[in-house]
């Protein structure tokens, strides 16, 4: 039988739910923000552009869809659980649908302004070549809440969350390699070093197995300058 694909989406939205705050409280929160004063707007927007910070767009509160509104902590934990990269669209490489186009335009017209800031989440090889795999694109509403525009492409592996699970921590990345040396040294013949084998003769193989393959995953983590997920998920750096 084959595992379901992953939707990102549908994650986001799983994520969201678990967050102890209420749907209701979130959308107070969207719309104080929303309902500032043009003075206030202005001096926030000022300030954003000189930090060079994310800016915030005018959205109409009550045109909004409710389920399409996330938080930056809940993007930050899903991209760090798939190992997936969320920023500015700029730097975007894979092709942006025809469709993503309409949908900004419609927005712009409702909501009688122009969306700027637009920011995506994907694997981080999409951000340098083609590929297939599930980008969202977002607007930034301020205050650490984003609007899902759209999502196009395929859905991720179904297995993508545990083969990324390693690069999560160095604790993860060390479970996981003291495991495959202990599958490695099962494998080894009985007796291939010596005559009889012995609890002595396994735990010295095991720790050579060790040895060997840490000293592979750390030569490949520095020779690529490769990095844990926490660290990647919205460095706009290849080597981060």
């Amino acid at each position: 039988m084959l595992l379901p694909k992953t939707n990102i989406q549908d994650k986001l939205d799983l994520e969201r739910s678990k967050n102890k705050n209420l749907e209701s409280e979130t959308l107070a929160q969207v719309f104080k923000i929303l309902e500032k004063d043009e003075f206030h707007r202005a001096r926030i927007g000022n300030e954003i552009l000189a930090s060079k910070e994310m800016p915030e767009n005018d959205f109409i509160f009550d045109l909004l869809d409710s389920s399409k509104i996330f938080h930056i902590n809940d993007i930050k934990n899903i991209c760090i659980d798939y190992r997936l990269r969320f920023l500015n669209s700029k730097y975007f490489k894979g092709e942006i649908p025809t469709e993503v186009i309409s949908k900004i335009k419609s927005l712009e017209k409702s909501h009688n302004t122009q969306l700027k800031g637009f920011k995506i989440i994907a694997p981080s090889k999409l951000f340098k070549l083609e590929d297939k795999d599930d980008p969202l694109l977002f607007a930034p509403i301020g205050n650490g809440y984003f609007y899902l525009i759209h999502q196009w492409g395929n859905d991720l592996h179904p297995l993508r969350k545990i083969l990324m699970w390693p690069f999560k921590n160095v604790v993860n990345l060390g479970l996981v390699v003291l495991l495959i040396s202990f599958l490695l040294t099962l494998l080894v013949p009985e007796g291939l070093f010596s005559k009889s084998s012995s609890a002595t003769e396994f735990w010295i193989i095991y720790f050579f197995m060790f040895k060997c393959l840490a000293s592979v995953v750390i030569f490949y983590g520095f020779a690529l300058g490769k990095n844990f997920n926490p660290a990647i998920w919205n460095s706009k750096y290849f080597n981060a």
